[in-house]
């Protein structure tokens, strides 16, 4: 939520940190045979990971522990095997900035630190999959020792020991690693990559990162995608921006995973040269061994999970806007991270995917309603059917952020819901939410349309659960895949 006279603080998506290579061999050290692309692949698989701010230690960070930061977080019980909780900070830094820096990124000139992103990275036992959960930057929570504020602010007041102690207290889970990264690498790493692929599914106009950028698919460069990264100008601020953090987390591990960067020396090189200067990290041990142990990660294996939220419009008696957890079932999030549960696996029971499937094919993830835009078209010569259409949507809990239109033809009898090729997803659940329309796949529909006809149907919240499931305080939260969350082109 965005209070008033507050200033946006800078990198998210882990800031800037994000892994490297193996290096070349020295003089007098050759590879040994069958080492070739596959290995490559495999380190930058790790490397990818960490280059998003998602994971830690890659075969540059193996081999070069001593160009690593370090940092006193206050962990007491490192592990080496076995399931592992990382902490991950993206610190907003902007002291080091020179003044050109700061309004060219229009960062703003204020000094000192603050924690802008912080995400809960757990390692399955095996280490063969990922889990990431980012805590939304206002989550109202009690900071030990100084009472209950935005848990952002626990670095501010005391910190990687604090901020640390804070995340435990929410999550009740076992911080082992703590990892905290910086600003200006995000953009060099983006550019080293070639870009990034991101889509949103609303325009977005933001003079304070200076960002514009229509409804659709676009390529972005270092300073656009921290802009997108940074942006809170949508409907739900930085919930929204939770959501474009890992999307671009996702870009990000697929760029760095393409054929290109496997075969570009150059690329690697910028890759590498971009990461070391910017983590610090606790415990010192340089990583050792872990990227060995995580050979065979891929997209597939790296899942996003958002933490169930309550109240996302909170009024917090300092006057500040805030969010609250629905404790239930963050409890029960992290209990199922806890003991290791695949989160994937859990959210595809019939409980967590039973949105309605007019179209006869599998259903996929469920997406709620919160998280779809939808554009509304009057197909009839009803008057104001178009705006009583949004009215009712949007009590439905979706986004219409325009204005309802019309269409060319006037003679629509039924209600049609249109939707681009890897929206259907998100055209079930607004399908659930009105009963009897058609849905339709169309290539020129950027997201999810519907066109109102004659039969005027009712709109309801859609119910996304089976009869007899679980309470949603307990649900299984909204998860998917690095892969799922790729733009399609």
């Amino acid at each position: 939520m965005r209070d008033p006279g507050e200033e946006d603080a800078g990198v998210h998506v882990g800031g800037d940190a994000y892994g490297g290579v193996r290096l070349a061999p020295g003089p007098g050290r050759r590879r040994g045979p069958g080492r070739g692309a596959k290995a490559r692949r495999r380190n930058l698989i790790i490397s990818g990971l960490l280059s998003a701010g998602v994971l830690v230690g890659t075969g540059v960070v193996w081999a070069t522990p001593r160009q690593i930061g370090t940092v006193d977080a206050g962990v007491t019980e490192p592990v080496s095997r076995g399931a592992m909780n990382i902490l991950l900070v993206g610190v907003d830094k902007r002291d080091d900035l020179t003044r050109k820096q700061q309004n060219q990124l229009k960062l703003g000139r204020e000094v000192g630190q603050r924690t802008d992103t912080m995400m809960v990275i757990h390692l399955s036992e095996d280490h063969s999959k990922i889990t990431v959960v980012s805590l939304p930057r206002d989550t109202w929570t009690t900071i030990p020792g100084k009472g209950q504020h935005k848990i952002n602010s626990a670095y501010q007041f005391g910190g990687p020991k604090l901020a640390k102690e804070t995340v435990e207290q929410a999550t009740g889970l076992s911080i082992n690693r703590y990892i905290e990264v910086n600003v200006l690498g995000f953009i060099d790493v983006v550019d080293a990559l070639g870009g990034v692929t991101v889509c949103t599914p609303v325009p977005i106009n933001d003079p304070k990162t200076g960002l514009a950028l229509t409804a659709g698919t676009h390529e972005l460069h270092g300073a656009q995608a921290l802009g997108y990264a940074r942006t809170r100008a949508t409907a739900r601020s930085d919930l929204d921006r939770i959501d474009r953090q890992q999307q671009v987390i996702s870009a990000l591990l697929n760029r760095a995973l393409s054929a290109g960067t496997l075969t570009n020396p150059a690329k690697l090189a910028d890759f590498v040269n971009s990461t070391l200067r910017t983590i610090k990290v606790d415990p010192d041990d340089g990583l050792t061994g872990l990227a060995t142990q995580m050979r065979d990660v891929s997209l597939n294996d790296v899942a996003f999970a958002d933490v169930p939220l309550k109240n996302v419009d909170f009024k917090a008696p300092t006057g500040e806007s805030a969010v609250l957890w629905d404790d239930a079932a963050a409890r029960e999030l992290f209990r199922r991270i806890a003991a290791d549960e695949d989160l994937v696996k859990a959210g595809a029971s019939p409980s967590a995917s039973a949105a309605a499937k007019p179209t006869g094919k599998p259903a996929g993830e469920v997406i709620p309603p919160e998280r779809i835009a939808v554009t509304v078209k009057n197909g009839t010569l009803v008057t104001g059917l178009g705006a009583r259409t949004k009215e009712a949507l949007v009590a439905a809990g979706f986004r219409v952020p325009d204005q309802p239109g019309n269409t060319t033809d006037k003679d629509y009898k039924k209600t049609v819901i249109r939707y681009a090729p890897d929206r259907e997803d998100s055209a079930r659940t607004v399908a659930a939410a009105i009963p009897g329309a058609e849905l339709r796949e169309a290539a020129d529909v950027k997201g999810v349309e519907v066109i109102v006809g004659t039969d005027q149907p009712k709109i309801q919240k859609p119910a996304l659960e089976t009869p007899g499931a679980k309470p949603s305080s307990t649900a299984t939260p909204t998860t998917k895949t690095a892969t799922q969350n790729i733009c399609k082109k």
